[in-house]
């Protein structure tokens, strides 16, 4: 899309790129760089492997646990405790370089949920790739792949809203958008509350489906199971 230029006195909160100021765009690319969690991390494929690799899957089936729903719960402990350390930097950010944060409680709120939701449906997803190692020897590849895809697509460099057309419609059908864009763009103000129940109905209807799907595409994976050490 052109950039628009008007010219005079607060220039900066006039230009605009797929109608977003370029203030808004400075926040919001600030918001992504602190509170992001999830897009660069293959930990998933890398657990997954070195268990294969091991022999650790067996003890891993042996144990009276979910392995799944454990995996689950770490992550989300990973993420709470990120969450809170990124706050310190994120107050640095608000004095030094004039970020904008939300001063409504109700924002903030949003926030969580959607930062809730976005990151589980990350996971079943991450699961889901996760099991190509019962399959193949070779995960490193596929954890660089992922990983670059995931930072194109998930709006850690830029607001989806600025994308072209189509591909801000197959990054919003991704699942990529669900652990930065969404939450940042509700704490950034670019998404309005009133749309969040719409949002917030979508990604349950996304998580449903991921979560059997992960369930699923598991318990085959763990048919052809081959432990290559011990």
């Amino acid at each position: 899309r052109d950039l628009v230029r008007f010219r005079g006195v607060g220039d900066v909160y006039k230009r605009q790129v797929g109608g977003l100021t370029e203030l808004q765009t400075l926040n919001y690319v600030m918001m992504a760089r602190i509170f992001h969690d999830g897009v660069y991390q293959t930990n998933m494929l890398r657990s997954m492997g070195e268990l294969m690799r091991d022999g650790g899957i067996l003890v891993t089936f042996l144990r009276p646990l979910d392995f799944q729903g454990s995996m689950y719960l770490q992550n989300l402990v990973h993420l709470g405790l990120n969450v809170m350390l990124k706050f310190p930097l994120a107050l640095l950010a608000w004095v030094i370089y004039d970020l904008r944060l939300p001063g409504d409680p109700l924002v903030w709120l949003a926030f969580a949920i959607t930062q809730l939701l976005g990151p589980a449906v990350m996971f079943c997803f991450d699961w889901i790739v996760a099991c190509a190692v019962f399959y193949s020897t070779e995960r490193w590849g596929l954890a660089v792949a992922r990983a670059g895809i995931a930072t194109f697509f998930s709006g850690m460099l830029i607001p989806l809203a600025i994308m072209p057309d189509g591909l801000r419609t197959l990054a919003m059908v991704l699942p990529f958008s669900q652990v930065v864009y969404l939450p940042i763009s509700v704490l950034s103000g670019l998404t309005a509350l009133s749309e969040l129940p719409r949002i917030w109905l979508i990604q349950l209807a996304y998580l449903a489906i991921l979560l059997v799907l992960s369930r699923v595409i598991f318990r085959r994976a763990t048919r052809v199971i081959t432990v290559q050490g011990g």
